[in-house]
């Protein structure tokens, strides 16, 4: 069986184009296989029909800018140029018409004009970009161009470093938009502040780091901050950024929180590590926000003690049992927010760990580490709650939802169990286009920058039909 595909393409003005051939295919109809259209046959078909639809649309679009927009006299051509136009069914080869600049205007612009390039400025459809930046936020560039060239007509124009290019191009124009960047984003005062509508619930943003190996220094590692922004009533948001290389933390933190309808009397509770440069990050961002010290990285390192003081009991039983009895009594006085007794136990404690004489050979290690938790709960004083009532009163206090986070944003695509390695611009981009993805952000910026992408295809094709 033979079978002919014909193309007939009408124009707005009702003129009717010739019709042409696009494809044709030898089916015999024998097994189950030979029934419709394969997928290497779908593609060829689309890309054809695509290839006429394309020229088409820019050969009249052209037509129509040949006129001077000013004095509407006609412009002469001086040629064209070739140009490739990326599009979700394959590759267009197009002529970009290249014609003289019109006497009106003025003689200190460029001889020609190449009108195509206002139309398709990237040589690419904004459809593809999305997809590809989508695809590769989830996935490798390698395995994104892979997934693209088996669905999609697109084999000669998908690969590792195409797909990267656009993606990155994609985060670099977020990036352009953001607003710059401020030591403070407090504005106003009290009595404004209190004036504002009652707020709709209070925010939980967790923010964790982790680490990713440096391209450009193969033995060394560097931090990248990602966190998840959780209102009470509306969807979440993600955030990443590259500690040290991004110049907009503060901004970024801040416009997160302001698409979920951030108020300057709204109450946002920020769950860190207490590490440094994630503690500094949320401070000064608005006026009723609240730094807690989450609880599972307390109970993480009180239980690393705790494995210490386990080890010492096998050489002193006695000095073993008082130093676990005291990590219990440090636990529960800091699950209940009483800081001073706390501190106290955490020297007592501390003294304790210095003043052993074991033969226990991890022993240098429990004295550095029981140091470290000192200096780290001291540090974090003002970042601790109590975490008893915070807990039954149904509030979290902790931040597994950041090591989630950390999970979701970083070892599922950053491949930290395959140690890939990363620039840190290209670590950072793609951590843009990542979190936007994750929270479903990404599709609304692509249509907010096309318009036209917001027109709902599944109902535009069931009206064609209908039609």
């Amino acid at each position: 069986m033979h079978v002919r595909i014909l193309l007939q393409i009408t124009a707005d003005d009702s003129t009717v184009g010739v019709t042409e051939e696009v494809t044709a295919f030898e089916k015999p109809v024998e097994r189950p296989e030979d029934l419709g259209l394969s997928l290497a046959e779908g593609k060829a078909l689309t890309a054809a029909v695509q290839g006429q639809i394309v020229k088409a649309q820019v050969a009249s679009w052209a037509d129509r800018q040949r006129c001077c927009e000013a004095c509407g006299t006609r412009r002469r051509s001086k040629g064209s140029s070739p140009v490739v136009f990326r599009t979700l069914y394959g590759d267009v080869p197009l002529a970009s018409p290249r014609l003289h600049r019109c006497p009106c205007q003025s003689t200190d612009g460029p001889a020609t004009l190449l009108p195509l390039r206002t139309l398709i400025p990237g040589q690419i459809a904004p459809e593809r970009l999305y997809l590809e930046a989508r695809w590769v936020s989830l996935v490798p560039y390698a395995a994104a161009a892979g997934l693209l060239a088996d669905v999609l007509p697109i084999a000669s124009g998908a690969n590792r470093t195409t797909v990267r290019e656009h993606a990155l191009r994609v985060a670099e124009r977020a990036e352009a938009e953001l607003g710059d960047e401020r030591p403070c984003f407090i504005d106003g005062c009290p009595a404004e502040w209190e004036a504002l509508p009652i707020p709709e619930g209070r925010i939980v943003a967790a923010l964790d780091g982790g680490y990713v190996r440096n391209w450009d220094d193969r033995k060394s590692n560097f931090e990248l901050i990602v966190g998840r922004s959780v209102p009470e009533d509306r969807a979440p948001r993600y955030l990443g950024l590259v500690h040290g290389y991004d110049q907009k933390p503060k901004r970024r933190l801040f416009e997160v929180l302001k698409s979920q309808g951030l108020q300057a009397n709204q109450d946002v509770t920020f769950l860190t590590d207490g590490g440094e440069e994630v503690r500094s990050l949320t401070e000064l961002i608005t006026p009723e926000a609240e730094h807690v010290l989450d609880w599972f990285h307390i109970t993480m390192r009180l239980t690393v003690l705790s494995q210490y003081a386990r080890g010492v009991v096998h050489h002193d039983d006695a000095e073993g049992a008082r130093l676990l009895a005291s990590l219990d009594s440090i636990k529960w006085l800091l699950w209940h927010g009483n800081q001073y007794r706390a501190g106290e136990e955490i020297a007592f404690f501390e003294g304790g760990v210095d003043d052993l004489e074991v033969s226990y050979p991890n022993l240098g290690k429990f004295k550095r580490a029981a140091h470290e938790f000192a200096v780290y709960i001291a540090s974090n004083a003002g970042s601790l709650i109590n975490y008893g009532e915070r807990f039954r009163s149904g509030e979290r206090i902790s931040s597994c939802l950041a090591e989630s986070t950390v999970n979701a944003v970083i070892s599922k695509r950053f491949a930290k169990r395959q140690q890939m390695q990363w620039t840190k611009r290209g670590a950072h981009l793609l951590l843009q286009t990542r979190t936007r993805t994750l929270d479903g952000t990404l599709r609304p910026l692509f249509e907010r920058w096309y318009p036209g992408l917001a027109n709902d295809n599944g109902n535009g094709a069931a009206q064609a039909a209908a039609a």
